[in-house]
């Protein structure tokens, strides 16, 4: 029956070419903007982790002085909700604790490799300081080998872990994993390249914009002090000593180091508090947190809505795409109306002949699902082009955001999204005109015939 309720749709499509192009049209806008607003929505806004929100929390601590003592902040600086960064000397003792099932110590630099058999010529590369659980903790996908183990960092190894992109660059995306190559003109070998792995917005460092793309190496933690290797990061000091040496900055009171704790368990949480706690105390007592104590656990869901990853200016992104995408309906809706009035006669030859209402119904609910089934691959390509030329509008204005442009995307889920969108828009748009239809006493168009 449904078979051929669609040919009936396909015959109709035919009679009335040009109302179906309009409609059709109508739906593939809505869809189109609606699919990319929702993506852009999701690559600003998501929580790329969402399965361990309640195991992964971000830690702080507040060593700035009291707020009476900092009239003027600087610029972009939240001083109610306090540094978002460690300081060396306190990632260091807090790391030391055993207390996670999981624990992470990082930052970002920036160096140069050399050495792979697809590329003759240095590239430069940002480069992930990282702790042995970072791969574990994040869920991070390997497409050849694995990461390092934690006596890898204690005795800096000299190994590293590449990005997909990087090792493509360098190796023509070969399993590499055994190579040498050379790092800041130090010899490190391959022990893993990672797969596709793009968190949106990038969580774990929202240091420099979260929409950036993860690092394109990692390698282990020792080598941080070991090489002296700088921050590429943001650096928070509110206060500076003298910094003539490494040693200096990394005794000092700025906070650039990122630290994450996995606490799967709610005891966990609660010896991580106090220890956080003891340790304020501890440090306050040598004339150090001299503010309130500030300490914070934060999981990720609540880190991003702190640091003001989702904006105002993304949720009425959001809401102007559903609104623009409801507009588009009401118009459909009322395009079928006058389209199935307009041929209430045959549907009532039909009702003459045996067919019920509900038949009537079913037909014409059929006619705008198809309609709106093809409309959502012409929304999808619409989408797809609206991507596109947003991609192309970050990479020229934000010059280090090429990387981020070039995976700004749909993917199957959002494919699911705009089909979903289709059948809701057949529903709503076919629904209240069938009834009518259907409802129309098929006498008078028998007397007419």
């Amino acid at each position: 029956m449904i078979g051929y309720y669609i040919r009936l749709a396909l015959k109709s499509f035919r009679r009335t070419c040009g109302l179906t192009l309009l409609m059709g049209a109508s739906i593939a806008l809505g869809i189109a903007v609606s699919v990319a607003t929702v993506s852009v929505y999701h690559l600003l806004a998501g929580n790329p982790i969402w399965w361990k929100n309640d195991r992964l929390y971000a830690v702080t601590m507040d060593n700035w002085p009291p707020r009476a003592m900092l009239p003027s902040p600087p610029p972009g600086v939240d001083l109610a909700l306090g540094p978002s960064q460690l300081t060396y000397q306190d990632a260091m003792h807090l790391f030391a604790s055993a207390i996670p099932a999981r624990k992470v110590v990082m930052y970002k630099t920036r160096g140069v490799l050399s050495g792979g058999t697809a590329r003759k010529l240095p590239l430069r590369a940002i480069a992930r300081v990282t702790s042995a659980d970072f791969f574990a903790m994040f869920d991070v996908p390997f497409l050849y080998g694995t990461g390092w183990n934690a006596a890898a960092d204690r005795a800096p190894k000299p190994i590293i872990v590449l990005s997909k992109e990087e090792n493509q660059k360098l190796f023509g995306g070969e399993d590499s994993v055994g190579r040498t190559i050379r790092w800041n003109d130090r010899e490190f070998r391959v022990v893993g390249v990672l797969d596709d792995w793009l968190p949106r917005p990038k969580f774990y460092d929202i240091n420099n914009g979260p929409v950036l793309p993860p690092e394109d190496a990692y390698i282990p933690w020792g080598w941080g002090a070991t090489l002296e290797l700088p921050t590429a990061g943001d650096v928070e000091c509110l206060t500076l000593g003298s910094l003539k040496t490494f040693r200096d900055f990394l005794n000092s009171e700025c906070n650039w180091i990122q630290m994450w704790v996995e606490l799967p368990r709610r005891s966990q949480r609660e010896r991580m508090e106090t220890l956080m706690n003891a340790y304020w105390s501890d440090q306050h007592t040598r004339s150090r947190f001299t503010a309130p104590r500030n300490n914070h656990l934060t999981n990720v869901a609540d880190w991003l809505a702190e640091h003001q990853v989702l904006g105002d200016d993304e949720h009425l992104l959001l809401i102007f795409g559903f609104a623009f995408f409801a507009v588009c309906v009401v118009n459909v809706v009322g395009l079928v109306l006058a389209k199935f009035l307009g041929r209430a006669g045959t549907s009532g030859l039909r009702r003459a002949l045996g067919a019920n209402r509900g038949h009537i119904i079913v037909q014409h609910i059929t006619e705008t699902a198809v309609l709106a089934l093809g409309a959502a691959l012409v929304g999808l390509a619409l989408a797809e082009g609206c991507m596109w030329v947003l991609a192309r509008g970050i990479a020229l204005v934000n010059s280090n955001g090429t990387e981020a442009a070039a995976h700004m995307h749909f993917d199957m889920w959002s494919f699911l999204w705009a089909t979903s969108l289709a059948l809701v828009a057949a529903v709503a748009a076919g629904l209240y005109p069938a009834w009518r239809v259907a409802r129309l006493p098929p006498a008078s168009y028998l007397k007419s015939q």
